[in-house]
C-alpha cells in the first residue's frame, strides 16, 4: 500500500490529506516491509524540495516520526 501511494503522489505531484493519513497510520502501526523504507524517504524528500504539494496545510512538516527498528 505504502508505494501504491507513493507512486501516486509523483504522478500527480500532490499528497492528498488521506493518503498522508494512511501513510502516518501504516507506519505508527508498524505495518509495513523494509522494502517500502526507501519510498517513504523519496516521498519525504520530494514533498520537502516541492517537488509533491501537501494538501494539508497545518504544518510544514509531512510526517514527524522516527521510523523504530522493525
Amino acid at each position: 500500500m505504502i508505494r501504491t501511494l507513493v507512486e501516486s503522489a509523483f504522478q500527480t505531484g500532490y499528497l492528498s490529506v488521506e493518503s498522508e493519513g494512511l501513510l502516518h497510520q501504516v507506519l505508527t502501526t508498524k505495518c509495513y516491509q523494509s522494502e517500502d523504507l526507501p519510498a517513504i524517504a523519496s516521498l519525504y524528500n520530494a514533498v520537502r524540495s516541492g517537488q509533491i504539494k501537501r494538501e494539508a496545510s497545518a504544518s510544514n512538516v509531512l510526517m514527524e516520526f522516527t521510523l523504530p527498528d522493525k
